[in-house]
C-alpha cells in the first residue's frame, strides 16, 4: 500500500472496506489455488474492482502479499500483559496460528521462494520482518527489554523451520521452551512492570 493510499485508508472507512474486501478474495484465491492464482486480472474480476484500484492499494503483487501477511486472518495476538516469558509464548503462538492459515503460508513462501532474484520480494520480507520484530519489541518495552535483528531470528526461525522445512507440529511445549530459554538470555535492563491481574 502506497503512503497516501494507507493515510487515506486511517481516515476513509470506505477504502478500508474496499482493501479488506479485495484482501478477502487474494486469501480465498491463495488458499484454494495457491499463489500463481493470484493475478490482479482474476483479483479485480472477483473483488468486482477495477485493476486500477488493485494498483493504487498495492503497486505490486510483492505489496499485496505482505499486506495479506500483516493483517492476515484474526488470531489471537498478545495484548501485552503477563511477564516477558508469557509473552513472548503468545507472541509464538500467534506466528504458529498465522503461519497454519494457509492462505499466509502460500504469501510467505512465494516471497521467500522469490527474494533471491526479485528485490521487491527482498524488499517485501524485509519490512515484514521489520515490522513483527518492532511489535514484539513494543510490547517488551516496558520491561526494558529490546530484541534485535540477530535475536528475533533465533527466536522465531525455529517455528518457521518447524512448520515448513522439518514440517514438524510446533506444539506449545516448544513455544514454551524456546519462550523460557529466551528470557533467560535475555534479562531485562529496565525496571520491571507489574504483572496484570484479572
Amino acid at each position: 500500500m502506497t503512503d497516501e493510499v494507507g493515510a487515506a485508508a486511517r481516515t476513509d472507512p470506505r477504502i478500508e472496506r474496499t482493501r479488506a474486501h479485495v484482501l478477502g478474495h487474494a486469501r480465498e484465491l491463495l488458499t484454494t489455488r495457491g499463489p500463481d492464482a493470484v493475478t490482479y486480472t482474476e483479483l479485480a474480476a472477483r473483488a468486482r474492482v477495477t485493476r486500477q484500484t488493485l494498483y493504487r492499494h498495492w503497486p505490486s503483487r510483492e505489496r499485496l502479499f505482505m499486506d495479506l501477511l500483516l493483517e492476515g486472518p484474526p488470531t489471537e495476538y498478545p495484548d501485552g500483559s503477563g511477564t516477558p516469558q508469557q509473552i513472548v509464548a503468545a507472541f509464538l503462538r500467534s506466528l504458529r496460528a498465522g503461519m497454519e492459515a494457509q492462505a499466509n503460508a502460500s504469501a510467505l513462501m512465494m516471497l521467500a521462494a522469490q527474494a533471491d532474484h526479485d528485490p521487491q520480494s527482498d524488499q517485501a520480507l524485509n519490512r515484514l520482518v521489520t515490522n513483527r520484530r518492532d511489535a514484539l519489541n513494543q510490547l517488551l518495552a516496558p520491561f526494558g527489554v529490546s530484541v534485535d535483528a540477530d535475536e528475533y531470528a533465533r527466536l522465531c526461525g525455529p517455528v518457521l523451520f518447524r512448520r515448513f522445512i522439518s514440517r514438524e507440529p510446533v506444539t506449545d511445549q516448544f513455544i514454551e521452551d524456546l519462550a523460557a530459554t529466551f528470557t533467560s538470555s535475555s534479562a531485562p535492563v529496565g525496571p520491571q512492570r507489574k504483572e496484570h491481574r484479572t
